[in-house]
């Protein structure tokens, strides 16, 4: 006998099957007529597909599914996920029509569904648009970002056919994309679309687009009748859709945005010209809120450290692209990483004055399969020093002095703790650390303003830098007195000074000129003998060239116009005649440029000094000896000293007493007119101290002299200083020992 199971189906008895085999036929049975049981969804989904492709969408259904959405939004990502098969598997079947159709049920849904569960759908609608973009058919392409432009941004306009499919698709895609942010960022309940596997696809896409130069436009037809809109580039566009993007990242997510950009510029070389990655960056800090800039900076900081052993090209690239970044921040907050910029800058510097010396990135092993570029490694380290001085720029006052103690803490000196490396190799590395430091601390002390010196030259930092200024270095010596410089000139004087002269009449400069505050003449009561110290030593250097002696004045006339009183006056005029006598009596066996440029200075300052204080006699003094100079010595005097060619004389020693200033005629003139004459008579003899002992210029012999010789004369300094150590054979041992 033959059962019925099914519609004119005919099945031998079940005693004939094995109950297994039933069991199965049953279940086929029970699936079979059970499609009412589906999930509702799913069968809402599948109501709003018509037979005929052509038909279009089903409204009415689509209205129903729609309302079963805003009902029901835990549902959503089951709807996204459904639509999503649908649409893989029509493509994949190439029922193009059906594609359209689930592509259109996709925006309607996301332009009415503003629910929590919006991220879930949105990975779905990621997933369809992935699928679509992967496509070869340009129109799918098309329809991928088409749909979610139209979908999230109604005011999108039509473009003109242009024969090329690719500028269309990558309009539509990056609009497209722009919909994407819009629509998951507007609601704080919207995060996923910050996740990296997000940040990883849509930011390359915008950067890529960015660096797309597109050609002379000629291809609309008309400019007059061509709208803004129409004239857009996608260049443009990537860069309005990536501004917006960065414009909604919370503090939470910036990293994400960030981390993306870095690795494009990695991959694409693009650190090198540097030019593209300094605008990447210049539109992510004008684009991101203020205070999440140091965030971007600290990134760039850990990409610097990344890339350590990388082209020194490429770090020169990464450097100067976080010195405009670090520029633009300091409108914003730079926070905590203050001294972590200045840290990493710092080490940054070190490890390639390292590559520079072994010629390796691996300074242990010796070898590397590099080839190191000591030109290039040059460059960056310029490119770091130029940063440091950029950005210590940006920062308050207080916090410029914490950076400028900070730097020169890291100097090695020989008098601190400082390790100081011993060997050829050691020292090159010394005196190029010392260099590239110094270098960075005039870079900060350059636009650097504190109209208290003692706050800005703080006794612990003033110690140091001067410490500096006793090495053997010609060009250390130099930074030295620049950064002097720059710390003591608050009005703009310093250019002014720029080429040493006897000009006959001062007001042609137009100085700038203030009375001394009382905090600076208790901070030239602190240090000024320090100074004037360091002045005279630095005098005493066989190496010193053109530049130092410009320096010197510089500083001389600084101190003149923003530090003294009369007390500093009569110091000064005191140090310059001690300098007149280096030359004169040249027990250091100087040069004869040395020793006329020793006269030219003093002469150039005297002839100043004497007109600021304006003492009637002893202006005519100076004035005497320099017309002598000019008929007699002329080679005594900056105009034939300073020059290309030096006219120089070797009869130095025969020099008649008319061409010298007189310390007892000056005396004499300024004590009349209520200076301190008793004190203007004494002459100057510098203070020793056991930084002196440990210069390497000086001998012990030399040492003791000067010591012996500052003892038994009578200065009005002596009361202040510690009595001189009894010279004994212990006293010679120690010396020799330092």
């Amino acid at each position: 006998m033959l059962h019925v199971a099914g519609a004119g189906t005919l099945l031998p008895p079940p005693s004939l099957y094995p109950v297994s085999l039933l069991f199965g036929v049953l279940a086929w049975g029970v699936c079979g007529c059970c499609g009412a049981l589906r999930p509702r969804y799913k069968r809402l989904v599948d109501n709003i597909f018509p037979e005929d492709p052509e038909d279009g969408l089903v409204k009415t259904n689509m209205e129903k599914l729609t309302f079963y959405a805003l009902s029901a939004p835990e549902k959503l990502d089951r709807i996204g996920a459904y639509l999503s098969e649908r649409l893989i598997r029509d493509v994949s079947r190439h029922r193009y029509g059906y594609v359209c159709i689930a592509m259109e049920a996709l925006d309607q849904l996301l332009m009415a569904c503003h629910c929590q569960s919006i991220n879930l759908f949105v990975e779905s609608f990621l997933k369809m648009v992935a699928k679509l973009l992967e496509s070869e058919k340009p129109n799918l392409q098309i329809l991928g970002t088409n749909s979610v432009r139209t979908a999230w941004d109604p005011t999108t306009p039509s473009y003109n056919p242009r024969g090329e499919h690719m500028e269309r698709i990558r309009m539509s895609g990056i609009k497209g994309l722009q919909g994407v942010v819009r629509k998951t960022v507007n609601d704080e309940l919207q995060a996923n679309i910050w996740d990296p596997q997000h940040m990883d696809k849509i930011v390359p896409s915008l950067l890529f687009n960015l660096q797309h130069v597109e050609e002379a436009e000629s291809r609309s037809p008309s400019p007059l009748q061509a709208t803004e809109k129409e004239k857009e580039s996608p260049t443009e566009l990537a860069e309005r859709c990536l501004r917006e993007l960065l414009g909604r990242a919370a503090y939470g997510n910036i990293k994400n945005a960030i981390k993306p950009v870095l690795i494009h510029l990695d991959n694409h070389s693009l650190w090198e010209p540097k030019i593209f990655a300094t605008r990447c960056f210049r539109i992510i800090m004008y684009s991101i809120q203020p205070q999440h800039s140091h965030l971007v900076i600290q990134q760039l900081l850990g990409h610097l450290d990344a890339n350590s052993k990388s082209a020194a090209t490429v770090r020169a690239g990464i450097v100067e692209v976080l010195s405009e970044a670090a520029v633009i921040a300091a409108s914003g907050s730079v926070g905590p990483t203050v001294l972590e910029v200045f840290n990493t800058l710092l080490r940054q510097l070190r490890l390639s004055i390292d590559y520079a010396l072994t010629g390796s990135y691996d300074c242990t092993a010796g070898v590397s399969t590099k080839i190191i570029k000591e030109h290039e490694e040059r460059m960056f380290q310029e490119a770091v020093i130029k940063t440091i001085g950029s950005f210590a720029s940006t920062l308050p006052t207080y916090q410029q002095s914490e950076v400028m103690v900070f730097i020169m803490n890291k100097v090695p000196l020989p008098s601190s703790q400082q390790s100081i490396e011993a060997g050829k190799a050691g020292e090159n590395r010394n005196r190029l650390t010392q260099i590239m430091l110094l270098k960075s601390l005039l870079q900060v002390s350059v636009g650097f303003q504190c109209s208290n010196m003692l706050t800005a030259l703080p006794s612990a930092f003033l110690d140091r830098l001067l410490s500096s200024a006793l090495m053997e270095d010609a060009e250390i010596r130099l930074f030295v007195l620049e950064i002097l410089i720059s710390f003591i000139d608050r009005h703009g004087n310093r250019q002014k000074f720029a080429t040493i002269s006897t000009i006959s009449d001062i007001s042609v400069l137009k100085l700038k000129v203030e009375k001394c505050s009382r905090q600076d003449t208790v901070f030239m009561k602190k240090h000024g003998q320090q100074l004037y110290r360091h002045i005279y030593l630095i005098c005493k250097e066989e190496s010193n060239v053109q530049a130092h002696y410009e320096a010197l004045y510089s500083m001389l006339m600084l101190i003149s116009i923003e530090l003294a009183n009369e007390e500093v006056v009569v110091d000064l005029i005191r140090l310059v005649l001690a300098v007149q006598e280096i030359a004169q009596i040249n027990e250091d066996n100087l040069t004869a440029y040395n020793r006329c440029a020793l006269f030219a200075l003093g002469a150039a300052y005297l002839n100043l000094i004497s007109q600021l204080i304006t003492v009637p006699t002893f202006c005519q003094h100076i004035h005497e000896v320099i017309q002598m100079r000019q008929k007699e010595a002329p080679y005594l005097l900056p105009e034939d000293v300073f020059v290309e060619r030096p006219r120089l004389s070797k009869s130095l020693d025969r020099l008649g007493p008319e061409v010298f200033f007189w310390q007892s005629k000056i005396s004499e003139v300024l004590g009349g007119s209520g200076y301190n004459s008793d004190r203007l008579s004494t002459p100057y003899v510098p203070q020793l101290t056991d930084e002196d002992r440990l210069s390497k210029r000086k001998s012990i012999g030399e040492t003791i002299s000067l010591q012996v010789e500052v003892e038994s004369r009578n200065s009005p300094e002596r009361e202040q200083r510690a009595p001189a150590e009894e010279i004994t054979y212990e006293t010679l041992k120690k010396a020799i020992g330092k």
